[in-house]
């Protein structure tokens, strides 16, 4: 009888902790809170974190084997093409584990670039533990120390992971010592697996269920939920991607939001992330899913902000992320200035799932209107502008890149210039700081030479050096930011023949010796073209772009003056040579007056058209900006 007792007693217990009820299908299952497994897969660029994500996957039936393809969860062309991953995707798994229980894995694929170290920080927000992988035979990188940090400071329960043990360089040892050494952890606790073979796939799947903790209860009344992600849906209007804390949410609720308290609607809809969007009857607490708002006004929604209900309305927001700070800034123009609105309405757009991504209207006296917009770094530039012409159509003009200076006037004034065609005159400036970065570079030791040369010239200030094992070392610079974001990544990887990686932080802005340099064409300033460069650097690159510049522009019936200028005064130019008609090809013999008046003739024909004239810019002359040559 007493084992009778205490045997309904759990069951008791347990039905009480069945809190979970999902429909699918028109069927209905319950899940106990407990089991129930948030996490994310973080790592440096390359290292198989989609490869990992495809093979669980397959493993716990979410796909078919015919729906299988490469990179399954890297849903643009872009991600396939270039074999990186730019959006974190979330997707739910069930997964049956070998003693009969039944678990729910919510999984995020991160990105890996530093470029996109927001998006995998709003991935950890959402998360209680990470799978923190490392290719065997590259071993710990620049990235893989920086995601680390991140998930600590998240407070999350790391698995460290290693991929690729099945390749032929492989070094297992040299990167369970490299683990050892970042984590701190036992060589046991590492699993070593192979993703692409299916090698001990089955450990990662018994480390998640042993290691990562289920959502804690929370004892906060009211239903919050972060929003880690959204996107955006024609007929649907904006669709936050949510992780539930407390309380729940179903079809028919209001929402609210804290970020903007004058927002409410109905919620139409509830579900979780399976390939495919799949409706429930209700998110609860520890859930990840969507809702559908039907909102049609992409700015009402904000990445970062905690969604609530107003017939339980919760008293304060969770703590979402650190608030995004662009480092990089470029113009961006149609090429058709009729194209202006459908530029904003695409903006608008993709800044709903790229949170990451900032823009103001801005107006330029050679490229019209457009929009000068904040990014994270150059890659970020780069993605976001293949985005906006293969997603939206558009046809673009991007300006050089800068990054945004602090200029102290005479008057005691501080403003922030991240536009070089707004830099004030240089008599009115008391001094510049330009924004300086902690650099971390991990390579194998014999790069070491050509590399601190590039940082160097790239005036990089050098900290210290640490082996990490006999044949790797960890370098540390302090650079300015403008300096990395012009072909600094493409060197360095050149130098190392591809073996470098590289990451960085913020450490604040320092004094630097900052001029601004214009571009004249036919005597006109062009703005697009402008740069802010350091003295030591101005003459070479005034030079360089104002020859790069001849190489462009189409040559016309007058001649053309290209210069380099700092203030009013002139440090390089270069001519394109006007286009010219042989007009004494009729005269034959006779008086060489003859000659000479024609000569004239069409001499003061080209001065009338050199005044009246327009010089019409190539889009390749903008790009010019970042092929030259800094050197």
């Amino acid at each position: 009888m007493t084992y009778l007792y205490y045997f309904y007693i759990d069951k008791l217990i347990l039905a009480i902790h069945c809190v979970k009820i999902y429909t699918k299908l028109g069927k209905f299952y319950t899940v106990k809170n407990n089991n129930i497994r948030n996490f994310c897969i973080i790592a440096h660029i390359d290292h198989g974190k989609s490869t990992l994500a495809d093979r669980m996957l397959e493993f716990t039936q979410t796909i078919s084997e015919k729906d299988m393809q490469s990179q399954v969860l890297d849903d643009m062309d872009l991600e396939r093409e270039r074999g990186i991953t730019i959006k974190s995707h979330p997707i739910q798994m069930n997964y049956k584990h070998f003693n009969g229980e039944e678990f729910i894995f919510n999984l995020i694929d991160t990105p890996g670039h530093v470029d996109f170290t927001y998006e995998v920080s709003r991935s950890l927000a959402a998360c209680e533990g990470a799978l923190l992988l490392v290719d065997a035979a590259q071993g710990v990188e620049a990235q893989t120390v920086s995601n680390t940090y991140l998930a600590l400071d998240a407070d999350l329960e790391i698995i460290p992971v290693i991929n690729k043990i099945d390749m032929p360089a492989a070094d297992l040892d040299s990167t369970v010592e490299q683990f050892i050494d970042l984590l701190g952890c036992n060589e046991e606790d590492i699993l070593k697996i192979s993703a692409k073979s299916g090698i001990a796939i089955q450990s990662v799947f018994n480390a998640i269920i042993d290691r990562v903790p289920p959502p804690k209860e929370s004892e906060e009344d009211g239903v919050r939920a972060l929003i880690f992600d959204s996107t955006f849906d024609q007929f649907r209007g904006v669709i936050p991607y949510v992780r539930v804390y407390e309380g729940f949410l179903e079809k028919g609720m209001i929402a609210q939001y804290f970020a903007d308290q004058t927002i409410q609607h109905e919620i139409a809809e509830v579900g979780i992330l399976k390939m495919n969007k799949v409706p429930v009857k209700r998110l609860e607490s520890g859930d990840v899913g969507y809702i559908i708002t039907n909102l049609k006004d992409v700015r009402k929604i904000k990445v970062g902000d905690t969604l609530t209900t107003k017939n339980n309305r919760a008293n304060k927001a969770l703590a979402g992320y650190q608030p995004i700070k662009p480092m990089v800034f470029a113009g961006i123009y149609p090429v058709d200035t009729n194209d202006y609105e459908d530029l904003r309405s695409s903006l608008e757009k993709l800044i709903l799932n790229d949170s990451a991504l900032a823009f103001e209207p801005n107006t330029s006296a050679a490229l019209g209107f457009g929009f000068r917009c904040g990014f994270l770094g150059p890659l970020h530039l780069e993605i976001v502008q293949e985005r906006l012409e293969r997603e939206f159509n558009m046809n673009l003009i991007t300006t050089s890149p800068n990054v945004r200076y602090n200029v102290y006037l005479k008057t005691e004034k501080l403003i922030k210039v991240d536009n070089p065609a707004d830099m004030p005159v240089s008599g009115d400036i008391e001094n510049v700081n330009e924004p300086y970065i902690r650099a971390e570079i991990i390579t194998p030791a014999k790069y070491i030479g050509g590399i601190m040369k590039l940082c160097i010239d790239k005036r990089g200030i050098y900290q210290s050096t640490n082996y990490l094992t006999t044949s790797k070392v960890q370098l540390f610079f302090e650079m300015p930011l403008g300096e990395v974001i012009f072909e600094f990544f493409e060197k360095l990887k050149s130098i190392s023949r591809g073996y470098a990686s590289f990451d960085y932080e913020i450490i604040g802005y320092r004094y630097g010796n900052l001029q601004k340099l214009d571009i004249r064409i036919a005597d006109e300033i062009v703005d697009a073209l402008s740069l802010i460069v350091h003295q030591q650097h101005a003459y070479s690159q005034g030079a360089a772009l104002c020859k790069k510049l001849k190489e462009i522009i189409h040559r016309q019936m007058f001649e053309i003056k290209i210069q380099a200028s700092i203030g009013s005064k002139i440090i390089a130019r270069e001519t394109v040579k006007a286009l010219r008609k042989n007009v004494t090809a009729k005269c034959y013999g006779g008086d060489i007056s003859r000659k000479r008046k024609l000569l004239e003739k069409q001499k003061k024909g080209k001065k009338r058209m050199k005044q009246v004239g327009n010089v019409e810019i190539p889009q390749e002359a903008f790009l010019a900006v970042l092929k030259i040559d800094q050197d």
